[in-house]
């Protein structure tokens, strides 16, 4: 069994520089670009040897995977582990395989056509090799963030193309979250070769192809990458713009700025310059305007000389204008006071696990909107593409927070990890930069904080953040004591984590109100930086009731949250710049005596039904966006649609 450790370091080991080359473009069709989606049933078998390795020595990439051995059907996009009836496969550790055989569009083939195909992968958990007809043409370390390859010479006119991903879900010491795997030699209590993944985070390690895969295409010369950040000079929105081009060094470039209409507001050309919109419709959070998450589109047009012709490629990048400033007491977007009364969330459901499903992605939308939230924060990994085009489109604002959680361990602060969590960041920066719903970056959650090395590992990632993107405010969210946080004197806000009555003091709720206000009074004195209460809760499950209130039941995480309020609507005047509860759903969790079915923090059910929480939320949020100035006068705020513009 020790080789799979070795299997998986050897593949670990690989590692890209820290300068990514290339854009990840969010996939657009348009006159130049088609898309074919690759979801639906796979080829999937798990590989059972001892050391995990079988289908590395017998190379199963090299033959169709039915021909290796037994396979099942797999949907993709989901986590494999709640399909079957195998309770091995649920908690199944290493490597799984993937197959599926693909017919491009023979157009794409054609030799006059000049047609780049490029295979892309939305998330794959954990480390991921992927094969065309045999050959491999990429890997990718970490879940959550999206990889791809050009295809094109691997293709062939009339031959179907046979894709396979093997994907690990082994996490390390310095993986993205970390992990540790625990061998247990006594044979006599245990199999032979027996072993666990550890982790210390608190939800489960679902694994899989998350998200969707796709074929796309470009002109063989195209537009690689789109840079826009924007800005306000009294009534011109000015809209910056970097554009990187691949595949010719002989084109030129023109650029056309529409609102939501269509009409066009500005031009320009080149690949960098200024863009100048008198009197802009302003990208404004939910319930601060009547007219929320409200977009421009920027059509960008390349025609570049190949072979003696003109070749032309467009995408359409969505475009906000919003600022954003961090003051000693308030979070300003457009030069307002914003207030985050919002979730925390997870990618979770019934089967699926943390495969997207856009029946469930907008039942959470219409959730938030019932609510009154206008926030959430991304626990504890990015989310899916899909969710933050409809979190720019409704004006759902975000702290984007990379997959650092569970860093309990010095081990987890050393120089390894901290070359990984650069990358993490990179990819992160470079896949949301574009996106006005995000306006800032979280870099990790609850990491042993107090240990000296996070002085300066989290001072490191953090410089490297803000030199990416000096735009947006980086913090990371800490539950460690306010004295001893080594990283605290590097973010902007001050984001906390407590359970006070809970997992301090349990099932004592007149603690709550003098613990929290001496832990936000200590916060603020030592950094004079604003707060955000991060996350706070109680387990409750549905349909459980007392009174009193006792744990776990409806009436105690209300009254959990009744305390908790009281001080937020005092700090809220002064230096408290937001509340995200913990959780917006019930969540499936590892096996633990302490855990009954998952986490039971949600305000909804796993299933979305709200519990009485929901309801008391519900009137708090709506309130507090009505004292805060944010509603309009008839409270008809509603989410727009979610528009893709297109291209002429």
């Amino acid at each position: 069994m020790d080789l799979l450790a070795g299997v998986v370091c050897l593949v670990l080991a690989w590692s890209p520089g820290l300068a990514l080359e290339g854009g990840m473009l969010y996939p657009r069709e348009s006159p130049s670009r088609e898309l074919k989606d690759l979801g639906g049933l796979w080829s999937f078998r798990a590989d059972w040897s001892e050391r995990r390795d079988a289908g590395f020595v017998q190379r199963w990439y090299k033959q169709p995977l039915r021909q290796t051995g037994p396979v099942i059907d797999m949907p993709v996009p989901a986590s494999f582990n709640e399909i079957t009836q195998d309770p091995n496969l649920r908690k199944y550790i290493g490597w799984v395989w993937y197959e599926k055989e693909v017919l491009p569009p023979a157009r794409w083939l054609l030799n006059e056509a000049r047609t780049r195909v490029v295979l892309r992968i939305g998330s794959a958990h954990y480390y991921s090799i992927v094969w065309v007809n045999g050959v491999q043409v990429t890997e990718h370390e970490g879940g959550h963030l999206p990889f791809e390859a050009e295809i094109s010479s691997l293709l062939q006119p009339a031959q179907p193309c046979r894709i396979t991903i093997a994907v690990n879900n082994t996490l390390t010491p310095h993986t993205l979250p970390p992990g540790t795997i625990q061998y247990f030699n006594d044979e006599s209590m245990y199999p032979k070769g027996y072993f666990v993944q550890n982790t210390r985070f608190d939800f489960f390690n679902y694994a899989g192809i998350h998200r969707p895969v796709i074929l796309y295409t470009t002109p063989s010369a195209y537009i690689d990458d789109i840079t826009v950040t924007t800005d306000l000079a009294e009534n011109i929105g000015l809209v910056q713009y970097l554009l990187s081009i691949r595949g010719s060094p002989h084109y030129s470039l023109a650029l056309t700025l529409r609102n939501r209409d269509g009409a066009v507001v500005a031009t320009g050309n080149g690949s960098a310059g200024e863009l100048k919109v008198r009197n802009p419709n302003l990208w404004w959070p939910y319930l601060m305007n009547e007219q929320p998450g409200y977009l421009y589109y920027l059509e960008v047009t390349l025609s570049a000389m190949m072979n003696g012709e003109v070749s032309e490629d467009k995408y359409i990048q969505p475009v906000g204008f919003r600022t954003v400033e961090v003051t000693r007491t308030q979070f300003l977007i457009n030069g307002k006071p914003f207030y985050f009364h919002g979730v925390n969330k997870h990618e979770d459901a019934d089967i699926r696990g943390k495969g997207l499903d856009w029946s469930l992605i907008v039942k959470d939308f219409n959730l938030l909107r019932w609510l009154g939230a206008n926030s959430f924060r991304t626990s504890h990994y990015p989310y899916a593409e899909e969710i933050m085009e409809l979190c720019d489109a409704y004006g759902i604002v975000v702290i984007d927070e990379c997959p650092g959680v569970g860093m309990k361990d010095s081990a987890n602060f050393g120089n390894k990890s901290l070359q990984h969590h650069l990358i993490v960041m990179e990819e992160l920066i470079r896949r949301d930069k574009n996106r006005p719903s995000v306006v800032m970056w979280s870099v990790a959650n609850e990491p042993a904080s107090e240990l000296a090395p996070a002085a300066y590992y989290f001072k490191t990632v953090i410089a490297h953040t803000k030199a990416m993107d000096p735009t947006r405010p980086v913090t990371y969210v800490s539950n460690a004591n306010y004295a001893r946080d080594q990283g605290a004197p590097y973010v902007d806000v001050i984001c906390v984590n407590n359970y006070f009555s809970w997992y301090h003091d349990p099932g004592h709720l007149e603690v709550i109100q003098l613990q929290l206000n001496s832990e936000f009074e200590n916060w603020y004195k030592t950094h004079q930086k604003p707060i955000i209460q991060s996350e706070y809760g109680a387990d409750a499950v549905a349909g459980i009731h007392s009174d009193p209130p006792l744990m776990f039941t409806e009436e105690y995480q209300a009254a959990v949250l009744k305390q908790y309020h009281t001080i937020f609507d005092q700090k809220r005047k002064e230096y408290v710049i937001g509340e995200l509860i913990w959780n917006f759903a019930d969540f499936m969790t590892e096996q633990a005596t302490f855990r009954v079915m998952g986490n039971k923090k949600g305000i909804f059910t796993r299933q979305r039904q709200p519990k009485s929480a929901a309801f008391l939320l519900k009137e708090r949020y709506w309130k507090v966006a009505n004292e805060s100035g944010f509603l309009t006068s008839k409270h008809n705020v509603s989410f727009p649609q979610s528009q893709t513009f297109k291209c002429t």
